[in-house]
């Protein structure tokens, strides 16, 4: 309960991504409307799928819950943000700052190990068409969905607890926009090394171990859509997993560079700039990828429009 006592342990200062000069004044329009787009896409999608029966597919189902995952990280980290910025206070929490960290934690575990549940499911879908419907029924979709919550909420648990079991006896000043675990362990006054070390070891097992069965799942997709004799079958294949892969790039492009560092290699400015990159680009783009040249995707989103009086005038 400790934690959340406001009253008895100091908060601390967020010292923010923009100052108040006329450029960044409007890059934080940007980060704004970046925010805005991941919004309006995210929700959107997730109300064409659960609007559309033809979209009631796994494939659909683990998009839901990535665009789920997407408005979480989103939704804890840009709000306090533009409040500390608009209102020029900078102060945040202790509790506050323990809910960044859990939710963003949780977050960037489980989709690790959902994407890896995708690939799972494309090669199922390409590579064993006639069992597709038994290897991925409700029943294991719900599963392995869960499960991959579980791990985020796992490795979040143990964060937030660890985080908060060193004492700050320091400044309180976090280099960063939001409460992140090495920006909150610089200002620890005790050793925080072996920690340090724990995190990254167990970063690179949770980056690793999804991505082989990414890599795995793919090799098996691409050579049996080598194998394909329809050009059609072919191109269907190729599109709906290019996307995926488009995503699975985003996704670790970003993560590889931010947790696969030793801590002696981070800089408070290469952080700041790869949690732009997860917090806010990555949940605007994902939508949009998924959507692109998605033919499932634009007929219900002209039915939606059209039962409500809308005359949809997409060139596609």
């Amino acid at each position: 309960m400790e934690l959340w006592n406001h009253t008895s342990l100091s908060d601390f200062i967020l010292l923010g991504l923009f100052s108040y000069s006329r450029n960044d004044l409007f890059l934080f329009s940007l980060v704004l409307l970046a925010s805005a787009v991941a919004l309006l896409g995210n929700s959107l999608f997730l109300l064409l799928i659960q609007a559309n029966r033809h979209l009631h597919t796994p494939m659909y189902f683990f998009l839901s819950q990535l665009s789920v995952m997407d408005l979480i990280v989103m939704s804890s980290v840009v709000p306090k943000m533009a409040v500390n910025f608009l209102s020029g206070s900078k102060s945040i929490s202790r509790g506050a700052c323990a809910t960044q960290i859990f939710l963003v934690v949780m977050v960037t575990g489980a989709e690790c190990f959902l994407l890896a549940v995708m690939a799972y499911d494309r090669y199922a879908a390409v590579c064993h068409p006639l069992r597709y419907p038994v290897l991925m029924n409700w029943k294991a979709c719900s599963l392995l969905t869960v499960a991959s919550w579980m791990v985020g909420v796992s490795d979040s648990v143990i964060d937030v607890g660890v985080v908060f079991s060193f004492p700050y006896c320091g400044s309180l000043e976090v280099d960063h926009f939001f409460c992140e675990v090495p920006a909150l362990l610089r200002l620890s006054c005790a050793d925080t090394s072996l920690f340090e070390d724990l995190i990254y070891a167990c970063c690179v097992v949770m980056l690793l171990l999804p991505l082989v069965v990414i890599v795995a799942s793919y090799t098996q997709v691409l050579t049996a859509v080598i194998r394909m004799p329809s050009t059609e079958g072919k191109q269907k294949a190729l599109t709906t997993c290019s996307f995926h892969l488009a995503v699975v790039g985003i996704y670790y492009g970003g993560a590889m560079f931010s947790y696969m560092q030793r801590a002696s290699s981070r800089t408070p400015v290469g952080d700041r700039a790869t949690s732009i990159f997860y917090t806010i680009l990555t949940p605007m783009l994902n939508p949009l990828i998924y959507s692109l040249r998605n033919r499932e995707i634009t007929r219900a989103l002209r039915k939606m429009l059209d039962r409500w009086g809308v005359q949809a005038c997409l060139p596609f």
